[in-house]
């Protein structure tokens, strides 16, 4: 070993000396501010997005943010568990995007949960179950998920948080030449997502939609002649081989998913407040339930609608519009909203994704 290497590797270990002292003092303190809350929520998602935007503003590399974003995460998550393992629900089972999602945003699962459907990751949040839950609720491709609007408008849970997850295909199976497979599983979105990918290099193969990617690897695990298109840890999970990584039509494939809670959440400085709401039935009903936006500076990023299931061609809109409920531009822009809207539900105040 040359004296330069070994001095590195001594410069190394006392620096993570260094980090594992700082690393136990963080914890000492966020575990005496957890005594301090008296009972409150552990989970703070705004004061996370405000710490995590922070070390993002100081980061000067060579780590990228993405990086710096995933390491504070871990440690966050480590310290709250000092006070409870917080359970999280998920659409299972293990190897899906919802699972990746979820660890994303909690810096890793102390309490997992998987749930075989979005109705019961709901459910489960709804009746306290568990503490959180994760949903998807759009697509960059594929547009929004119908279900996860519909039990948004249903039930009474608050979102607390958004997760904005890169989507990565892979084609995953048990041989090692795509002209043996007969058939490929997915689920249906990640199907659609890979359209031109598969019809250039798998033409004339079978494609069987499944109730998640996690199954589809399962498939394929039982059978050499089946392919999944899944993640790659559904592929580890599995002990699958990834023929072709990053098949998705579209290199900027994004899925979003919202955080679900019981509580609101505080301002974190750069929020979105998601709403549902109808108009009555009269000419300009529309553009009525905007004018309130626009007169107060609020601005809006996502207007999508949903049947209501009350009557033919009636319809509920699912508004994002920057800021939190408690900014001052909001509240005022929310009444006028209410008084000129047939229905207005706020579905939840909270921070915008950090990456």
């Amino acid at each position: 070993m040359s004296d330069e290497l070994k001095k590195c590797r001594e410069q190394i270990d006392a620096i993570d000396d260094q980090l594992l002292q700082l690393v136990s003092q963080r914890a000492r303190l966020a575990h005496a501010i957890g005594s301090l809350k008296n009972g409150g929520p552990i989970y703070r998602p705004e004061r996370e997005a405000q710490v995590l935007r922070r070390l993002l503003q100081q980061n000067q590399g060579p780590l990228c943010g993405e990086a710096v974003t995933a390491i504070f995460r871990t440690v966050m998550s480590n310290c709250r568990a000092l006070e409870k393992a917080i359970s999280v629900a998920f659409l299972g089972p293990l190897g899906t995007y919802s699972e990746e999602a979820a660890n994303k945003q909690f810096g890793g699962l102390s309490h997992p949960v998987q749930c075989a459907s979005i109705d019961e990751v709901f459910h489960s949040v709804q009746a306290g179950t568990v503490d959180y839950g994760v949903v998807p609720v759009e697509n960059s491709t594929e547009g929004a998920i119908g279900r996860t609007l519909d039990l948004l408008l249903a039930t009474n849970l608050q979102i607390c948080g958004e997760v904005a997850l890169s989507v990565h295909h892979h084609l995953l199976t048990r041989v090692t030449d795509m002209a043996s497979i007969t058939r490929v599983y997915s689920h249906a979105q990640s199907l659609a997502q890979c359209h031109e990918w598969l019809s250039c290099h798998l033409p004339g193969v079978e494609c069987q939609a499944v109730a998640s990617n996690s199954e589809a690897a399962r498939l394929a695990a039982d059978n050499p002649q089946v392919a999944a298109i899944a993640s790659r840890r559904a592929g580890d999970l599995f002990n699958l081989t990834s023929l072709a990584e990053n098949i998705e039509d579209d290199p900027r494939n994004t899925t979003r998913f919202l955080v679900l809670s019981n509580h609101d959440v505080g301002a974190s400085g750069q929020d979105k407040t998601s709403l549902a709401m109808a108009t009555r039935n009269v000419p300009g009903a529309v553009l009525g339930l905007l004018e309130p936006l626009a007169k107060h500076g609020v601005s809006m990023s996502k207007l999508e609608s949903r049947p209501a299931h009350t009557g033919m061609w009636e319809y509920i809109f699912y508004v994002d519009i920057e800021g939190h409920r408690s900014d001052a531009k909001v509240t005022e822009a929310l009444r006028e909203l209410n008084e000129r809207a047939a229905f207005l539900k706020v579905l939840g105040s909270y921070p915008v994704a950090v990456i």
